[in-house]
């Protein structure tokens, strides 16, 4: 037999023995295979089909007329997007609430879950973990109301201590000098616990005999932390770090529809609230639309550009 014949009958019974283990291994694991149908049916129904949708941005979309009837205006509603002077506003606004809130909000759930790492006590642990994760079970519906009262300058709890301090009642949620901070403090107090908990599960996987051989070295907690806890929570850090920065545009619609008001417009208006009231009170579905592809595509370049940054300093990203 030739060479080439050898090496083609080669090719033959490998390519019959993938297929065969491929098809062995989906009957054999059929029940986690079938455990995932779940999850990829709601990223095709509710992720990839609503895509089909962004052809409405480049045309002068009309209800009657549906996608296939509306004329087509190319790019016509993103010059217009670039030429509205509100739009910087808004831009502007979304980008400082979201700085802030990576900020100060992205580093909440770090520091939470070392202190917990470091509480001996179980019962009094336990009792932490469930306040801290309490609020992130609570649409924000009910924690504005609870805002609303906790903060009103008249009979407000955080004002009551103001006035009993000697100072002037403060009405955070109409003042543009506080709304901002209002925003960050809670979304920090909602989400801070429950973003602890993928943090705690790294620290499970640290090796215990790091530790005992940093107390042997004389390391006290505080090394024992930057040289072994932090290190070790390093490549978790990096990927949600990533995975965040895809969502640095999505301030959080819910939030800021149920806080603001049109006296903290000038600060607390962002590109989800502009596009809500655009598209669905203005029924101006093609220029929203131009807003949130316009959204979606700074988020994708920013989840590229910090993917490869953290290649380039030796972490494993994404991808």
């Amino acid at each position: 037999m030739a060479k080439s014949e050898r090496l083609n009958a080669g090719r033959t019974v490998g390519h019959t023995l993938i297929k065969r283990h491929r098809g062995t291994g989906i009957l054999t694991y059929w029940d986690l295979y079938l455990i995932m149908v779940p999850g990829v049916l709601y990223f095709i129904v509710f992720k990839y089909l609503p895509m089909s949708g962004i052809i409405i941005a480049f045309q002068d979309y009309s209800v009657f007329a549906g996608i296939s009837g509306s004329e087509w205006v190319g790019l016509q509603h993103f010059k217009a997007m670039v030429h509205d002077s509100e739009f910087y506003i808004i831009f502007r606004n979304t980008l400082l609430i979201s700085l802030y809130k990576l900020v100060w909000g992205f580093p909440g759930p770090i520091i939470l879950a070392i202190l917990l790492n470091e509480i001996r006590l179980v019962f009094f642990k336990k009792t932490v973990q469930t306040l801290a994760y309490l609020p992130h079970f609570l649409s924000w519906v009910v924690l504005g109301g609870i805002l609303f009262n906790g903060l009103s300058p008249a009979t407000g709890v955080v004002n009551g201590i103001l006035v009993f301090l000697g100072i002037e009642p403060i009405f955070f949620l109409a003042d543009p000098n506080w709304f901002r901070s209002v925003l960050v403090v809670s979304d920090i107090w909602k989400e801070v616990g429950w973003g602890a908990i993928i943090y705690m599960a790294a620290l499970a996987g640290i090796d215990p005999q790091l530790y005992e051989a940093a107390v042997i070295d004389g390391a006290n907690k505080w090394k024992q932390i930057w040289h072994i806890t932090l290190p070790s929570l390093a490549s978790t850090i990096i990927i949600l770090l990533v995975l965040r920065l895809g969502h640095v545009m999505d301030v959080g619609f819910e939030q800021i529809f149920v806080l603001y008001n049109p006296l903290v417009y000038s600060v607390g208006d962002v590109i989800e609230t502009y596009v809500y009231r655009v598209g669905i009170t203005q029924a101006d579905f093609s220029f929203s639309t131009a807003v949130g592809l316009f959204k979606s595509f700074v988020g994708l370049i920013l989840v590229i550009m910090a993917n490869k940054l953290a290649n380039k300093m030796g972490q494993n990203g994404v991808w």
